[in-house]
């Protein structure tokens, strides 16, 4: 059995995400997410648009940040990318650093 190497706890969470990738802002959500590294999924043809360093903002419910709603901006290095077989771009990205952008008050 092998054993766990994470260091940081891995939240299995399905949150909304923003890339920012040049002048492009491309959807995606998390299936993972950990204070220095997040893993996501978008619709992407080319991948390779992020193969290199890039930004998003994620969207924490209260369950993560015990508190409210809250938006966390965050640049990211890529680890690797995949296609899935449902043809989404997954990808597994580095938390290079992250700030809090505002703390919602209620969310609908």
């Amino acid at each position: 059995m092998a054993s766990e190497r994470r260091v940081s706890q891995r939240f299995r969470i399905n949150a909304p995400v923003t890339l920012f990738i040049g002048d492009r802002e491309i959807p995606a959500y998390t299936r993972d997410l950990s204070n220095r590294g997040v893993y996501l999924y978008l619709v992407l043809d080319d991948p390779t648009l992020i193969d290199r360093d890039f930004e998003f903002v994620v969207e924490l419910p209260p369950e993560i940040t015990l508190s409210t709603w809250c938006q966390i901006r965050c640049r990211g290095r890529t680890a690797r990318t995949e296609k899935t077989a449902n043809n989404l771009t997954a990808v597994a990205a580095e938390i290079l650093d992250y700030s809090i952008l505002r703390e919602a008050v209620t969310r609908a």
